[in-house]
């Protein structure tokens, strides 16, 4: 079982830059892969960033492709999604999840969810 809780989220203007965090607990972190998604009211959720257990593997999709960045910290149980050059269109609830496959872009692939955070950019 692994519990995710973010943080970091609020109110930037466009061109700014946030910095989400997920903090997973249990001593297993570094045997999952993690990801962050994001929705929209009205949208499906949708694929922002993945990252491996180790961490040397990344994977974006091209609405975030050289914005936005993923990282990890294996030994701080804690994932990171770095977000610069912010539009109004990434307004929406960021998730972080948890998958026991090596890296996944399908929200059906996760096995845990955080709560979300709520992302807003302002034009």
């Amino acid at each position: 079982q692994v519990q995710l809780v973010e943080s970091g989220g609020g109110l930037v203007q466009a061109g700014g830059s946030l910095r989400l965090s997920c903090a997973a607990s249990g001593r297993t972190f570094c045997s999952y892969g993690m990801g962050w998604f994001r929705q929209a009211p009205g949208k499906e959720r949708e694929f922002v960033a993945a990252i491996s257990r180790s961490g040397g593997s990344l994977s974006f999709p091209d609405s975030v492709k050289g914005r936005f960045t993923i990282s990890r910290d294996n030994a701080k149980n804690t994932v990171y999604l770095q977000m610069n050059s912010l539009k109004p269109e990434d307004t929406a609830v960021y998730y972080c999840a948890a998958t026991r496959l090596f890296v996944a872009g399908s929200p059906r692939e996760y096995d845990y969810w955080g709560q979300g955070t709520q992302v807003t950019v302002s034009s």
